[in-house]
């Protein structure tokens, strides 16, 4: 999975799913199931584990995965498969009042990490992985740098939250200061870029911004060096500001994603602009936002208001 440059979190997920297979066949090697033990693996997990057809969709691509790549055999049944049909479902928005409530019970990092979210429309994960080298004060832009399906894009840069970043820039240059006199200052770099640039992991460019608290070690290379927030600390500072603030809506870190494209069409911005800086691929993608634009169910005025 590695060589084909699968990313941690599928890699991840692919393992689980077949360690799942085989427990589920009592520990059965691979090459001795067939059809009939895939069917009855996806069945039990559609049936009595009550699994979101994505779900099953990805247990199926990993054990596809498994006899095709892994073990390279040739099984035609593998193909007759009918993956489930996945719903489609309305994102979960937030109005301007809800963010603004949001926002006001977050502090610190958490509330410029989720300011950038919402002005920018990115993804936990790219807020997460942010380095000083993406953001250009120059050009008032912000480069999303592998994002989902391993794109590159550029967002606005929030003019309100300049100051506030500058200052977490510098947080951030003290600090990599003290672990470069401590005999530390790394980075983890993207692909072979630490082969080709010795250096590059120590210099301030490549730092996070939203730098974790602690150094840590790596677990592939057993270097020690400072690694980005985790997200599940942002998620949990998410979820008591979303309690505290009162909203009844099952609203995440992801909404916030959401909120930006709404607004924006909202405020009658182009749908292909807003679909360039979400990185969608397809438009039909970015057009689910047109029907949870705060007019009522697909703009129409209920006839009790008459």
């Amino acid at each position: 999975m590695k060589r084909r440059n699968y990313s941690p979190r599928t890699s991840e997920a692919y393992l689980v799913w077949v360690e799942k297979f085989i427990r589920f066949n009592g520990r059965r090697h691979p090459v001795t199931m067939g059809e009939a033990e895939v069917r009855a693996f996806l069945t039990y997990l559609a049936a009595q584990m009550g699994v979101a057809p994505s779900t099953q969709n990805q247990a199926l691509c990993a054990l596809l995965f498994l006899y095709r790549v892994v073990l390279n055999m040739q099984l035609p049944w593998m193909e007759g498969f009918v993956r489930a049909r996945q719903q489609k479902r309305l994102p979960v928005v937030l109005s301007r009042e809800e963010v603004r409530l949001i926002l006001r019970h977050l502090n610190g990092t958490h509330w410029l990490l989720g300011s950038l979210l919402y002005g920018t429309g990115m993804r936990l994960m790219e807020g997460m992985r942010l380095r000083v080298k993406d953001v250009d004060f120059a050009l008032n832009e912000i480069r999303v740098r592998n994002g989902k399906g391993g794109k590159d894009r550029r967002v606005p840069l929030p003019q309100i939250l300049i100051p506030h970043l500058k200052s977490q820039i510098e947080c951030v240059r003290l600090l990599h200061s003290k672990d470069c006199a401590s005999g530390y200052g790394g980075v983890h770099l993207p692909y072979a870029l630490a082969r080709k640039y010795p250096n590059a992991s120590r210099e301030f460019a490549w730092q996070f911004i939203f730098c974790a608290d602690r150094l840590a070690t790596d677990v592939e290379t057993g270097e020690v060096r400072r690694h980005h927030l985790h997200e599940s600390s942002m998620q949990r500072a998410f979820k008591q500001a979303v309690r505290q603030a009162k909203i009844d809506k099952p609203a995440s870190c992801h909404s916030m994603r959401h909120a930006f494209a709404t607004h924006l069409l909202e405020a009658g911005q182009d749908i292909r602009t807003v679909q360039e800086l979400l990185g969608h691929k397809d438009l039909a993608t970015t057009q689910i936002y047109t029907h949870v634009l705060g007019r009522g169910a697909l703009a129409v005025r209920s006839p009790l208001d008459a």
